[in-house]
């Protein structure tokens, strides 16, 4: 099942083209990149997600009905440009911010108390959020976003100014939600990141949508039939054996190995050059090469700018 999904949304802002006709389908329980280059409309389509402002023209649907404002209360939105009351007392904002979400005074800080304990933020409780380091600050607005079990999260440059611990704690959590059956989309510039979380993803340049699917079959789309090859150094240059139609990327001598990086035609399969290998030399380690989401997501961007510059 689909929990949201936005058809040809479009947005305009004093002559300047936010979101042309964007189209997305975030399935439930999964985790969606929303990607795209500053300035490319992601922040936008997220704000007419979350009611903040209205499309000029398009549908969404939230739940298997069109988007109101009151679905605001079932999704929880950590927005990029973070922000807390700096002189109220960290315990007592989290509380009010839960409760802004319907969620009972008593219910709220009985989850708080877990979750700042969860994030060592437990002796904190009473003290201001200016006494707090920036990273500490992201932590409890991340609590406070996913306190009330939202049937969407938004979140957005999540990891900005973290730590690498801290980082890795809220991956784990992110994680452990989409498991559990939450439904996130999320926005970030970090490719690794998208690698590591995402299910889907949706790529959005020049307020248009130039590409998305789950992330396996993105991956596996853009393969160029690249192969890494590793073998026992002897006598034999597996180079000088190789047909005029593989192109010899990279080639690396370690002394007791070769690695070569080897491209093969899309008619031939990977055993073919498995075969060859072996009817040569000792081969200790073969796998093919997928192009990582960075290698994509230049690629298309690229690709995006050129058709459009020749358009």
């Amino acid at each position: 099942m689909d929990l949201l999904i936005a058809e040809k949304v479009r947005k305009q802002f004093a002559g300047h083209l936010a979101l042309d006709d964007v189209s997305i389908t975030v399935p439930e329980g999964s985790i969606f990149g929303l990607l795209g280059p500053n300035g490319a409309g992601k922040t936008t389509l997220i704000r007419i997600i979350n009611n903040i402002t209205a499309p000029d023209s398009g549908r969404l649907w939230f739940d298997g009905r069109p988007i109101s404002a009151s679905d605001v209360n079932r999704i929880g939105y950590l927005p990029e440009e973070r922000g807390l009351y700096k002189k109220m007392k960290i315990g007592e904002q989290a509380v009010y911010l839960a409760q802004l979400k319907g969620l009972k005074k008593a219910d709220a800080v009985k989850a708080l108390k877990e979750w700042f304990e969860k994030f060592d933020l437990g002796a904190w409780w009473d003290k201001k959020v200016e006494e707090l380091s920036k990273g500490m600050q992201q932590k409890v607005q991340f609590i406070v976003t996913v306190l009330h079990n939202p049937r969407l999260l938004i979140f957005d440059a999540p990891f900005s100014g973290f730590a690498p611990i801290n980082v890795n704690l809220l991956k784990d959590e992110i994680l452990k939600i989409r498991d559990n059956g939450g439904t996130i989309i999320f926005s970030t510039h970090n490719m690794g990141s998208v690698e590591e979380l995402c299910d889907h993803i949706a790529l959005i340049n020049n307020a248009a949508k130039i590409l998305d699917g789950p992330m396996s079959d993105i991956r596996a789309s853009h393969k160029e039939n690249l192969f890494r090859l590793r073998y026992r150094n002897g006598h034999t240059d597996l180079a000088r054996h190789l047909p005029t139609s593989y192109q010899l990327r990279e080639q690396n001598d370690d002394g007791d190995f070769i690695d070569v990086k080897i491209k093969i035609p899309t008619a031939d399969s990977p055993n073919d050059l498995l075969n060859l290998a072996t009817s040569h030399v000792e081969v200790h380690g073969f796998y093919e090469i997928l192009p990582t989401m960075n290698d994509i997501f230049i690629k298309t961007v690229e690709a995006s700018q050129k058709a459009r510059h020749h358009a």
